[in-house]
């Protein structure tokens, strides 16, 4: 399929698309652009025409990553009639401090006061308005940029949610609120993977613990309800685009430590659990893609090794099918994500060419990626693309 298709297909836009974090008028993880570039120079020193944009757009994938922003955002107060007045007294000058007027100190000291007056008035400390306000104040101690006050934060919530499971989780008349504070607990272990693996607090080894019990935890669950059917009054457990979520979110870790022979069955999983005509898809299939051209998988005795021709082959058919979704989704579904699938898979179809010494071919594609990246206003694809095309010339 050419991907001039995917180019004409690109919309127009000139406001960029509203996020839950800009509703909430809260920034991004703030590691996961300053990281890309870093992971990006590594790579590209290890593979000097392999994958150049690898890390750019796997860390997209983290920095979109549904399942840990869902739980970050979405209980962000915006109904205080499900609060006692005088707890939304507290909790309204806590969030003008954080979006209105920002004074760290005084919204740290409200969120405080919040909690300590929901206690007395006897709100449940599980509930989703109070585990809401827990969550806010995480989000803003990563807004201010205290990176490790919000882990310890989360860190606190995380280890009540668990000793709440394990001392009240398993009587009957608690099934369904299980459910809830479980749910939620894998979405704090996802966020503090996030927060553990950013370039401000860089504890890799917290990271992989916490998201490798996030799945773990999320497949325990979902195989108890398979084999001993749901109980009455547990009610439905994590989407499978949740449940992907913690497998992209652990592919995403190994990826970054070139686990790559880790990560690949983890962005399969991510795939077989999200929606099979999506951007998000598209770009799951990318990151398989540049997974599996980056393998040195470890010998298995007894078995051949595969061999480097296979892995780039099945690359390019993971960055081939990439570009397939992506081209044929049609606005309102169509979104920034499959720009960047078009674009970044486009760039790497190209360098598997120039890997196979078709240089026609690769010429080609990196005109098609640096076109799809000019259209959609990605300077970094540009970039890499010029580089590429200046690398093929001196050939």
């Amino acid at each position: 399929m050419s991907t001039t298709r995917c180019l004409r297909q690109l919309p127009v836009r000139s406001t960029p698309r509203a996020t839950i974090q800009n509703a909430l008028g809260q920034r991004r993880f703030q590691s996961s652009q300053g990281s890309t570039y870093g992971a990006a120079k590594k790579l590209f020193k290890a593979y000097p025409y392999s994958v150049s944009l690898a890390s750019f757009f796997i860390l997209c994938g983290a920095g979109g990553l549904m399942y840990a922003n869902y739980f970050y955002n979405s209980y962000i107060i915006g109904a205080f009639h499900n609060f006692p007045e005088p707890v939304a007294k507290e909790l309204r000058k806590a969030l003008y401090f954080t979006n209105q007027d920002l004074k760290p100190h005084q919204a740290i000291k409200f969120y405080k006061k919040t909690l300590r007056v929901a206690e007395d008035v006897g709100m449940d400390p599980f509930s989703d308005e109070i585990l809401g306000v827990k969550f806010q104040l995480a989000a803003f101690m990563e807004k201010i940029q205290k990176y490790h006050k919000a882990i310890q934060v989360l860190e606190i919530v995380r280890n009540d949610c668990l000793d709440w499971i394990e001392e009240f989780g398993n009587t009957p008349e608690n099934a369904g609120k299980r459910t809830r504070v479980l749910g939620k607990t894998i979405g704090i272990s996802v966020k503090l993977g996030e927060l553990y693996a950013g370039e401000y607090v860089k504890e890799p080894e917290l990271a992989e613990e916490k998201l490798v019990w996030a799945v773990e935890a999320t497949m325990k669950e979902q195989q108890r309800r398979e084999k001993e059917g749901v109980k009455p009054g547990e009610g439905e457990w994590l989407t499978p685009e949740q449940i992907g979520g913690a497998f992209e979110a652990l592919g995403n870790h190994y990826e970054e430590r070139d686990q790559h022979y880790l990560s690949s069955p983890l962005f399969l999983q991510a795939i077989n659990m999200s929606p099979p005509k999506s951007c998000h898809t598209a770009i799951l299939m990318n990151n398989l893609s540049i997974s599996l051209a980056q393998q040195s998988p470890p010998p298995t005795p007894g078995k051949a090794p595969v061999s480097r021709p296979t892995l780039v082959s099945n690359a390019r058919a993971w960055a081939t099918k990439a570009i397939d979704i992506a081209t044929n989704i049609a606005p309102p579904e169509r979104t920034e994500e499959c720009d960047l699938a078009c674009a970044v898979a486009t760039h790497n179809l190209a360098e598997f060419a120039e890997m196979d010494g078709d240089i026609a071919a690769a010429r080609l594609k990196y005109e098609e990626a640096k076109s799809l990246s000019k259209v959609m206003g990605f300077k970094e694809g540009v970039s890499n693309a010029d580089a590429a095309l200046r690398r093929l010339s001196e050939k």
